[in-house]
């Protein structure tokens, strides 16, 4: 099975660029997503977890 897929992979032009592409995208993503939540206000993240309780 493998083998079939590593054939199929092998005929692709260009296929080795795919999983550096995904690479830098997850990356990104996990980057802005670092920012985003320490530079978020802390009023805003009170209010947020305080919705549950609120009536």
């Amino acid at each position: 099975m493998l083998k079939f897929v590593k054939y199929s992979l092998e005929t692709i032009s260009g296929v080795e660029i795919y999983p550096i592409i995904s690479l830098l995208i997850c990356f990104s993503f996990f980057v802005g997503l670092f920012f985003w939540v320490f530079t978020y206000k802390k009023e805003a993240i009170k209010e947020l977890s305080e919705l549950p309780i609120k009536d």
